[in-house]
């Protein structure tokens, strides 16, 4: 039988540009629950429309500029957010369900308004060092466009300020040589693709497929209105339901809860992925990629690599805190789980969006080299010990905003070839 190894390190040419505006018309309750408790694997076909435009190229996928497959082959091009023009975001339902109780008071001061500017200066400082590191090792690093997040902006259902265009990762997947812009669950979030558009419509020009997924109107249907904030026990609660504070109304997902293994995908739902989302996705990757539903022992589920992190071929760090549900299937896979060291980030350290577990919050090089914080010397060690060579950078300030490395970047092209591992 094959077993996992539990280690401690000391703690998807030009052809098609798919246009979906169309809501999911099947019911919702037919298969929530059926999808939370197993993956999905139906397959589905896609109708694709060609796009005649004369300084649009047909191009090889091995010639795309978009191509990754996994989160480990060697990397060659990378979009790295931007601190700057950072604003807090309006304390909604949505954004109260996932922040921690005791920074409720700064989101209740400064919603709407602008970061801390001392604090942004260092963020932008140490996000600059870093792409400084990856043009180092080889990489090209492309940046979004700064966007004024302090306009206000109106739909017919609600009405916000916007937040940065500093996690490509939460916007932005890559699967193969298309680049899926995710649709979001924050309101202050709904226009944050435009940061990125100038980049996507050059690698659209130069033969990646662009997706859209459907925009949700995000009224106050998509939120549980009596979701309950503090009684951490009915979060856990709901959570092991598969319920948190986004509903089922309309489709919804952040690129971050999805973790690519090759033609296998997981994703968790969360606070800002429903199944609607999921199962949207599902059907879009179908019949070349599979969906597998995984969840954790987590009230506040929120993007995926803060819990599950894949570094490599069958190897995975899983964070302790936050046991995996369905560990057998991984068990049966022969994979690796790695559990990383317990955070040192010092307590006073102001963490507005995220928690201390941005340390395993790690970005692949490839399979023997990893951007890991210079200051977390234990999980230094533990890559060390994996026989993955660690480049050490500090981005702690950069954390504060809402993320880690694999945050703050989303890989463009690796070079590597469709395969299955799981």
């Amino acid at each position: 039988m094959l077993r996992v190894k539990y280690l401690r390190g000391g703690s998807r040419g030009a052809e098609a540009i798919h246009l979906i505006g169309a809501m999911l018309g099947r019911a919702v309750s037919g298969w929530t629950q059926k999808a939370f408790q197993s993956s999905l694997s139906t397959p589905a076909s896609q109708k694709q429309y060609t796009v005649v435009e004369d300084n649009v190229t047909e191009t090889k996928e091995q010639d795309c500029p978009v191509c990754s497959y996994n989160e480990w082959d060697p990397l060659e091009e990378v979009i790295v957010g931007c601190a700057e023009n950072a604003y807090v975001p309006p304390f909604t339902t949505e954004v109260k369900a996932c922040t921690y109780e005791n920074y409720w008071p700064f989101y209740e001061k400064f919603g709407g308004h602008p970061f801390p500017e001392a604090h942004v200066k260092k963020a932008a400082a140490e996000i600059e060092e870093l792409c400084n590191i990856l043009r180092h090792e080889g990489v090209t690093v492309r940046r979004p466009e700064l966007i004024d997040s302090s306009q206000v902006y109106r739909t017919p259902d609600f009405a916000s300020s916007g937040m940065y265009a500093a996690m490509p990762r939460d916007i932005l997947l890559v699967v193969g040589n298309e680049i899926i812009e995710a649709p979001m669950a924050w309101r202050s979030r709904f226009f944050e693709y435009r940061a990125y558009r100038p980049l996507i419509k050059e690698y659209f020009r130069k033969g990646a497929k662009w997706t859209t997924a459907p925009k949700p109107t995000m009224s106050d249907d998509l939120y549980d209105q009596e979701y309950p904030m503090r009684s951490l026990a009915d979060r856990h609660n709901l959570a092991a339901q598969g319920k948190f504070v986004t509903t089922e109304h309309e489709p919804c997902f952040d690129a971050a809860e999805f973790m690519r293994a090759g033609r296998d995908i997981f994703v968790q739902r969360s606070q800002v992925t429903n199944y609607m989302g999921i199962e949207w996705m599902r059907r879009h990757l179908a019949p070349d990629y599979k969906i597998h539903i995984i969840s954790f022992t987590d009230p506040n589920a929120m993007h995926i690599d803060g819990t599950f992190n894949i570094i490599g071929p069958g190897l995975a760090l899983l964070n302790p805190d936050r046991p995996c549900n369905q560990i057998d299937m991984f068990i049966k896979a022969g994979w690796t789980i790695v559990k990383p060291p317990t955070p040192l980030v010092p307590d006073d350290h102001p963490l507005w969006m995220t928690s201390k577990w941005l340390s395993m919050n790690v970005m692949m090089l490839d399979e023997k080299r990893v951007l890991v914080e210079a200051k977390e010397t234990t999980i230094v060690k533990m890559f060390e010990s994996l026989g993955i060579t660690p480049i050490k950078v500090s981005i702690r300030h950069a954390n504060s905003l809402g993320g880690g490395f694999h945050c703050w970047t989303t890989d463009v092209r690796r070079r590597g070839t469709l395969q299955s591992y799981f």
